[in-house]
């Protein structure tokens, strides 16, 4: 099986390669995988303690980043290598100081493998949420190296629990420990006969918890939001752009909104602009206006969106009714209401708020309309919700010093 396995990832790896001809994204894909091995033999040595940690993307990264700081803080001797599956991860993370080395995951042929793993010689490899790699499990498994998987997360439908996908379980049996979010997860992994997995909840619930302890101001946040309400929408797509244009269109309510699409091109950003109604500006053209006569704010940068939430007194998170929700995890941590679409069963943390009453959820532009209209007006409401959402998110926190506790009691490197 893996013969026909790695074939196959020979194949894709070649495939690719005539579509990224057309597609930015696959051309860094493709490019960056270039130059792993001379990045990586000329930033490590043999006498390096490496501990290293793969992620998918920036999302998982970012749900990694509290266990890489713990790691960071446990073993001071150690260099810490992060690997990334996709661009979108590492284009943003590549110059973070968080790793001593960031760089692309070769992809996973068994000649790949034994060349990255005879460089790297990691003593500790961390796998976050979802990532799965038969032929590196497998080197890393031959060479005695142990692998944890940190906030993993199962369900019924992945090949794993299907009649066809006793490849895919072997890979996890590789594992040395399974540290999972939760029982539905815990469940199903012993329901294929792994015992060597255990609850340690979200790490992302100590990456949030860890924003409310840095310094979140922001000057033109100050300066535009006044002592005016305000609605920050955040990852938003066109199908939840057209929910806040109604709005404006059709409210007698007055909001400050600030505005944080999920795709920030010139392209798209024009639309945007002739679609609001109202006085807007973007923050690239702020610089000499005087922004507090705007009541719309479009942030057509990055890196600011978890900074602006604590401006806000409401936040709509966006992809609910497109590719996905988006956070909802870093407004909620301030202590605010939360409106999200309709598409958020995947979510276990969605589902729990809005079981508990934290987080509204809208399937149109009317019901838009009233939850926020609603939300202005009441604030007793505004303040239950944010309470909900706030204390949830501290109850939460703990799960990387369990996986901590483990790593220190457990293995020896």
């Amino acid at each position: 099986m893996y013969f026909l396995y790695n074939l196959a990832v020979s194949i894709s790896w070649y495939l690719l390669k005539i579509p990224a001809l057309f597609n930015s994204k696959l051309r860094l894909f493709i490019k960056g995988r270039h130059g792993v091995f001379s990045y990586v033999a000329k930033h490590l040595n043999k006498q390096d303690n490496v501990i290293w940690v793969h992620t998918a993307s920036l999302g998982e990264f970012e749900q990694g980043l509290p266990v890489i700081k713990e790691l960071r803080s446990s073993y001071p001797n150690h260099k810490i290598l992060v690997t990334f599956f996709s661009p979108s991860g590492y284009e943003v993370k590549k110059n973070s100081k968080e790793a001593d080395l960031i760089t692309y995951l070769p992809m996973d042929t068994a000649r790949n493998v034994t060349r990255f793993l005879e460089m790297v010689q990691p003593k500790l490899a961390v796998f976050v949420k979802y990532e799965v790699w038969p032929n590196y499990l497998r080197g890393l498994k031959k060479r005695d190296i142990a692998t944890i998987m940190i906030s993993g997360r199962f369900s019924s439908n992945q090949i794993f629990f299907k009649w066809h996908g006793p490849f895919m379980r072997t890979a996890l049996r590789q594992f040395t420990h399974l540290f999972v979010q939760d029982a539905t997860s815990l469940d199903l992994l012993k329901g294929i006969g792994l015992q060597n997995c255990s609850i340690s909840g979200d790490t992302r619930f100590d990456r949030v918890n860890e924003i409310l302890e840095r310094d979140n101001s922001l000057t033109f946040m100050e300066q535009f939001k006044g002592n005016s309400r305000c609605l920050v929408l955040g990852s938003s797509w066109p199908e939840d752009e057209i929910l806040i244009a109604h709005y404006l269109r059709e409210t007698e309510s007055f909001l400050k909104i600030v505005i944080a699409p999920h795709d920030i091109k010139e392209e798209h950003l024009k639309k945007l602009k002739e679609t609001i109604p109202g006085k807007s500006v973007s923050y690239s053209e702020m610089e000499e206006l005087d922004i507090s006569e705007y009541q719309v704010l479009i942030l057509d940068t990055i890196g600011l969106l978890t900074k602006v939430y604590s401006y806000a007194d409401m936040a709509y998170v966006g992809g609910g009714f497109a590719t996905g929700l988006h956070n909802t995890l870093e407004p909620a941590v301030f202590g605010i209401p939360v409106i999200i679409g309709p598409a958020y069963d995947k979510f276990n943390e969605a589902r729990d708020l809005v079981a508990l009453g934290g987080i509204s959820v809208v399937d149109s532009a009317n019901s838009f309309k009233v939850v926020i209209d609603d939300l202005v007006k009441d604030n007793s409401l505004r303040e239950r919700m944010g309470k909900i959402n706030a204390k949830y998110i501290k109850d939460q926190k703990g799960a990387s010093k369990k996986i901590l506790s483990y790593i220190s009691g457990h293995l020896s490197f």
